[in-house]
This record gives C-alpha cells, structure tokens and sequence, in this order.
C-alpha cells in the first residue's frame, strides 16, 4: 500500500521520465488520486494556477496536488502536499489565468475531475510545453 512517505517516489515511478506532457501526467496523477493512502481518510485535491513569482521571476503556475493529512497515534500531526507542478512563460492568454478548486467541494472524485476538465483555467495551458516540471512533496 502507498503511504504518505512513498507517495512521491511511487508517483514519479507512475509518470516515468516524460514529465512534460502536461496531459499525460494529469491522467497519470488523476490515476494516482484514486489510489488509496494508508491512513487516508479522506481524498483532498487541489487544482490551482495563476502567475507568481515564487520562483523570484514571474511564471505561469499549472499545479495538481495532493494533500495528505497525516496522524501519528491518532494525533493530528502535519499536511503534506505532493503537487505536479508545470511553469510557463507567461503569455496574455494565460496570464490571465487564476484558480483554485478543492475536490472536496465535490461529491464524487470523478465530479471533480470533470469539471476540471471543463475549465479554461485547465484547457488552454494543457497543449501548451511548459519550460520546466517539478514533482514534489512538501509539509505545508
């Protein structure tokens, strides 16, 4: 079973080493998200993007993620976020671009996904190559 310690290192084995199509890896990750986590109690998705500058030069952000809560001995301990994330040049059609969308506004999971899918915040920057991918886990 994946636990919260192995989940990046399993889904990076997942997505393998084309991690610059952005489409490939959404259905990699959409895969993953139905992956049960041991100790998971409930799924928590995230789909977010918008122009920031937190790599110290502004970047298009195009990022799926995953939010871990995790308990040690029944004691809410930490969040841990494993995110996909894609940089881009910003351009003027994605510049415009911002959105966040928790799954857990969702009934069901592929509810979530769907409407994702259906929104230009995900469709335009979907083709597009992004100038660099990072696959990470972080405490939050």
């Amino acid at each position: 079973m994946i636990t919260v310690k192995n989940a990046e290192s399993h889904l990076k084995d997942k997505i393998g080493e084309d991690t610059d199509d952005v489409k490939k890896v959404w259905e990699t990750f959409k895969d993953f998200c139905k992956e049960p986590v041991e100790g998971e109690e409930d799924k928590e998705i995230l789909f977010q993007c918008g122009v920031y500058d937190f790599t110290g030069k502004e970047l298009f952000h195009l990022d799926f993620v995953r939010q871990f809560t995790v308990y040690e001995e029944d004691e809410y301990s930490r969040m841990e976020h494993l995110h996909c994330e894609f940089l881009f040049k910003p351009t003027d059609e994605i510049s415009k671009l911002e959105i966040g969308e928790w799954s857990m506004d969702y009934e069901d999971i592929d509810d979530f996904f769907n409407h994702i899918e259906n929104l230009q915040e995900f469709k335009i920057p979907l083709n597009l190559r992004p100038i660099k991918t990072e696959i990470y886990q972080e405490e939050v």
